[in-house]
């Protein structure tokens, strides 16, 4: 049994397929729940060691599941390093294995754009939001939740570059897709809140506070189901409710994130 710092990641043979290809779906089974505890420590371990059973093993497709993982990870973490060297390693490996035209290949670019741009580099990750929606485009349905994921993160990239129109028509087409979807309200928060803070760097005061209002009832609607999911979102829109003036709702939010990670 493989253990570090009191982790433990499971067997190899319970882990690596007969193929001799590491398990994604259950490595990222593992990885959710240690999101759902707010335990990064022992997410990151485990991404790391999984990662280093891929490469040694020469499962490529593995490893860029993994690095796609970890871009994701380190923006959580906030660590620059290991996170743009996840984005260069994954898109090599698109190169490689020559699936730049695959669905999948294209969320992994929008992976890699948003870990881009998190990091200060708006402008250089654009062109790799554009091969993104290039395959979205050619294979998607246009109500595809996929494309909501892009649209918002393509905004936020837009919006740092004060490219606060073309920002705000791409925070209404994931909003438009997301109010579609039964369960598209968490991610509609969060493109509601966003959309909020183009409005207020435009001085379209009245309109920000109507976008925080609509993130409001949708991380407080007592249909909500609870989860790890939830409980994220509303730590991540905590601080924007207490930026736009209203504190008492942001430490609401951060209340009721902690309330679940205590309870996971």
């Amino acid at each position: 049994m493989e253990e570090q710092s009191g982790v433990q990641f499971g067997c190899a043979s319970c882990v690596k397929q007969s193929n001799e290809k590491i398990d994604v779906g259950r490595v990222i089974d593992k990885l959710e729940g240690y999101f759902s505890k707010n335990d990064m420590a022992a997410a990151g371990e485990l991404l790391r060691y999984w990662r280093g059973e891929a490469v040694a093993l020469g499962d490529l497709r593995g490893e860029l599941s993994i690095c796609s993982e970890q871009m994701g990870y380190y923006r959580k973490t906030r660590e620059r390093e290991p996170a743009l060297e996840s984005v260069a390693r994954g898109l090599a490996l698109i190169d490689e294995l020559g699936i730049a035209d695959s669905p999948s290949a294209a969320t992994i670019f929008l992976n890699a754009a948003t870990t881009q741009k998190a990091f200060g580099d708006a402008a250089g990750a654009l062109p790799i939001y554009e091969k993104a929606l290039a395959v979205y485009e050619k294979h998607l349905a246009p109500d595809d939740t996929r494309f909501a994921g892009f649209w918002n993160n393509y905004a936020l990239a837009l919006a740092d570059l004060g490219r606060y129109g073309e920002a705000e028509r791409a925070y209404q087409r994931a909003i438009a897709i997301l109010q579609e979807k039964e369960d598209g309200g968490l991610d509609s928060a969060i493109s509601f809140v966003n959309l909020a803070e183009v409005y207020s760097a435009c001085g379209r005061e009245e309109e920000a506070v109507a976008c925080m209002d609509a993130a409001w009832d949708l991380l407080t609607d007592p249909d909500l189901k609870e989860s790890g999911y939830c409980a994220y979102v509303r730590s991540k829109c905590a601080p924007s409710f207490t930026d736009f003036g209203f504190a008492s709702k942001g430490k609401e939010l951060k209340n009721m994130a902690e309330a679940w990670y205590a309870r996971a």
